[in-house]
């Protein structure tokens, strides 16, 4: 449990650090449009630090962790760092107004697909431990 607190912590630090980052680099730069650099905090503050508060709480309950919980949530962060970092790297661009070619806009967005995918697949996982535990 403590290991769901730590990794609750940092989720929140990172996410703090997301916020900070997406208000101060729009400010130094004059942005004021739209940009997805303004979801790396809310990304992970829901996926990061409330999904393993969620996990902490239902392992207190349940006692649902198994033998397979640390690669699934291996994979999990995995999902949810390369789903941040697309974000972010998108942002970036949209807020220093670089235009990209077609193949590069569309390999940001694969990347940050295949991030969505580990993090859907990985939570599915952590819920049927669950289900299987009650």
């Amino acid at each position: 449990m403590k290991r769901y607190l730590n990794c609750a912590l940092l989720y929140a630090l990172l996410a703090m650090a997301g916020g900070v980052f997406y208000r101060e680099f729009t400010r130094f730069t004059g942005f004021t449009g739209k940009t997805t650099l303004s979801v790396v905090h809310t990304h992970y503050f829901l996926l990061g630090m409330v999904f393993f508060l969620l996990l902490l709480l239902l392992e207190k309950a349940f006692a649902f962790t198994g033998p397979k919980t640390g690669k699934v949530l291996a994979v999990f962060h995995l999902g949810l760092n390369v789903t941040g970092a697309a974000l972010a790297v998108r942002g970036i661009f949209q807020v220093l107004g670089t235009a990209l070619s077609s193949g590069m806009n569309a390999a940001i967005s694969g990347v940050a697909g295949i991030g969505h995918i580990l993090l859907g697949v990985s939570m599915v996982l952590l819920l049927l431990q669950l289900k299987k535990k009650l």
